[in-house]
């Protein structure tokens, strides 16, 4: 029986990663079932007072129905931005909420962050965020609560989702090397909205390094939550020094 994990997305930007994902990890043998559902996000904008309306537990779940109706044995907040505002502990209780309603384990994508470097032994991390830099250094404090050295911090100004999603392969190597650093073990790209599901090998011969996405990341902790791993090189090292 396939492993299903429910993802709840804002919004509609890089929602193409999660069947890209789903269709590679059973290519490479799995059997997951990575179902989406879009939530309502509100102001479409990377501004504090928007992000914590756009991760309200009440916009959540109004869509939990949807994704029990898929099978979903977890259930992840596909977002980034909309968790890690809260800081740790209000993170911690959204996702708290989150599993309480759904009756089922639960997650967010910034804990995903966190957990999947732990999983990779990363210690020291560069952030190339999409993001305005207030926003991106509440990134870069929510990962030194879990432990984890941030060594570099680049915003990129943008305000929407809508214009994240418009990015290609050459947008995302540029942020990549941009915001990479000497003395990082690894980069992490937040920002679901950024599609990067097609294009981790490359990333990750770029930085010649490990590279860790919000989208991959995300899937990843899907999984975790079911106990289960995946070996699939083409989502990147994750996949493969994880599992």
């Amino acid at each position: 029986m396939a492993a299903t994990v429910g993802f709840l997305y804002p919004g509609f930007s890089a929602e193409d990663d999660f069947p890209r994902m789903e269709a590679l990890l059973n290519d490479a043998g799995a059997d997951v079932r990575l179902p989406l559902v879009h939530t309502d996000i509100g102001t479409d904008a990377h501004r504090v007072d928007a992000l914590l309306e756009m991760g309200s537990v009440d916009r959540l779940t109004a869509k939990l129905d949807e994704i029990t109706a898929h099978g979903a044995e977890a259930v992840v907040w596909a977002c980034t931005s909309a968790s890690f505002v809260f800081g740790p502990d209000g993170a911690a209780e959204q996702v708290r909420r989150l599993a309480a309603h759904a009756g089922r384990p639960a997650s967010s994508t910034s804990f995903a962050f966190a957990r999947a470097a732990q999983a990779i032994g990363v210690e020291r991390v560069a952030v190339a965020a999409t993001y305005p830099d207030d926003v991106a250094a509440l990134f870069a404090d929510f990962l030194k609560a879990a432990g984890i050295e941030v060594v570099g911090v680049r915003g990129s100004g943008i305000i929407t989702a809508a214009e994240v999603g418009t990015w290609g392969r050459e947008e995302v190597l540029r942020l990549l090397r941009e915001g990479d650093d000497p003395a990082a073990d690894a980069v992490l790209l937040p920002d679901t909205a950024l599609h990067t599901a097609a294009w981790l090998p490359d990333l990750e011969a770029a930085a010649g390094k490990p590279v860790l996405t919000a989208n991959q990341v995300t899937a990843w902790e899907g999984l975790r939550l079911l106990g289960r791993t995946a070996a699939c090189p083409a989502l990147g090292g994750l996949f493969t020094r994880a599992a």
